[in-house]
């Protein structure tokens, strides 16, 4: 199921990277003491009081400027408020209730969604007075809080955590496998799924960015339900955002989150580049199972050994992907085609696969028996045993003597030996490294 998604705005400088930071616990957003410095929305996974979301940090909106960089930020942020079931509005104590923050409330007025006044830079008891001017912004109680100190962070929260919508469960059945499509613009995704579905169910156009929103498509091959999640293609960033494509990366990450099996398409005419190294990551932080397809083969000028030659290329650009198979086709004549829902079917069912412990621990009682656990300053890792917490991903918990000698060269390898023993084929495995008293 997807997650809600909480997006913070307001003016540029306010402080809105820092309390980001805070929320997800990561110093991903770009923190300096500049306007403009957060020029593209950044995304994060927050959790309080057992409810997930996700949280967008946005570029400070400038309703008055026409810059076209300050236009590309206002850009941004009003599609995180597009895609936001929570809004935080950033403010500053220091600057009280600006003309700029008028704007941008009669922005949110409109946008018929919960509002949150953060009131930021309350670094002390004698600025706690400072907030009850925000409340002629019109969103109710203000909080006062302090990116700097942390104060007040755990109110923002929890007021966070009353407006975030119900989750609801999947609408569809446990045994369809839901089929994400990503990839950047005009890789042929539309094309693909009208291909897959022999019929033209979704637009298909050359330009770039057809595709405005995730699309589901229901459909039943070989006895196997299956659903084809299609999305706008990722640009790179800093050309993600154009007047005439309203587009947004938030719906390609909620359609990866609500996937089982990710299908990473590549122009095989024009080959890999460095963005499509970026859109994978998202498959893999995410723990989806995923297939290389590399499209429009068909044009692609081929001997003996073109195949193995791109095939070679797509490992070595993506080596925390070595998991995922690859198939060569083309959408347009159909070329191939046939390999590839085997493929999915066969990756969605080790992305669920459990494994039971005995077995487990047997591979790893003989992969240290055949390759012992290094040792650090005398002590040597000891592995106590190991067991399957989860599925999708498979994620593995080994308990051990002390985790902090687990060399991450040597998870490595008892992931190669589980993998080998296992197949795992087209999922990422989780390894968790644990000390035995920690269990309980």
């Amino acid at each position: 199921m997807a997650r809600p998604v909480v997006a913070i705005v307001g003016r540029p400088n306010v402080g809105k990277s820092t309390i980001f930071n805070r929320i997800i616990g990561d110093r991903l957003a770009i923190v300096e003491d500049k306007p403009g410095i957060t020029r593209d929305r950044i995304y994060g996974v927050g959790e309080w009081n057992g409810k997930p979301f996700s949280i967008i940090d946005t570029g400070g909106i400038e309703l008055g400027d026409d810059e076209p960089i300050l236009k590309s930020i206002r850009m941004q942020a009003e599609l995180a408020i597009e895609e936001a079931d929570v809004i935080v509005f950033m403010c500053d104590a220091k600057a009280g209730v600006t003309s700029s923050d008028e704007e941008v409330a009669n922005l949110l007025y409109r946008c018929g969604k919960p509002v949150i006044v953060a009131v930021n830079k309350v670094d002390n008891i004698g600025r706690s007075d400072h907030i009850y001017e925000f409340y002629n912004l019109g969103f109710g109680d203000p909080i006062g809080i302090s990116g700097s100190h942390g104060t007040g962070i755990g109110d923002l929260l929890d007021a966070i955590a009353e407006n975030l919508p119900e989750q609801t469960d999947d609408e569809y059945d446990e045994d369809v496998i839901r089929v994400a499509l990503i990839g950047r613009p005009n890789v042929g995704k539309s094309s693909l799924i009208n291909a897959i579905l022999g019929e033209e169910r979704v637009i298909v156009s050359d330009v770039a960015g057809t595709t405005r929103d995730a699309i589901d498509t229901p459909f039943e091959k070989d006895g196997q339900r299956y659903v084809l999640i299609d999305t706008a293609g990722m640009r790179k960033r800093g050309k993600v955002y154009e007047t005439t494509e309203k587009y947004s990366v938030m719906r390609a990450m909620k359609a990866i989150e609500r996937a089982d099996v990710v299908l990473v398409l590549i122009n095989g005419e024009e080959g890999i580049i460095e963005q499509d190294k970026h859109i994978a990551g998202y498959a893999f932080e995410a723990g989806k199972a995923s297939v290389f397809v590399v499209n429009k083969w068909d044009v692609v000028e081929k001997d003996d050994k073109t195949m193995q030659q791109f095939e070679q290329k797509i490992r070595d650009h993506f080596l925390f992907m070595t998991y995922a198979p690859i198939v060569f086709l083309s959408a347009k004549t159909k070329q191939r085609l046939h390999r590839l829902l085997p493929v999915v079917q066969h990756v969605a069912d080790q992305h669920a696969k459990r494994v039971q412990t005995h077995l487990l621990n047997d591979v790893i009682s003989d992969a240290t028996a055949i390759n012992p656990p290094p040792t650090d300053k005398g002590k040597r890792l000891r592995i106590n045993y190991a067991t399957q917490v989860s599925v999708k991903p498979p994620t593995i918990v080994v308990f051990v003597n002390d985790p902090e000698l687990m060399h991450f060269s040597y998870e490595r390898y008892l992931e190669n030996r589980i993998r080998a023993a296992f197949d795992f084929e087209g999922t990422p495995i989780r390894l968790f490294t644990r000390r035995k008293s920690d269990e309980g």
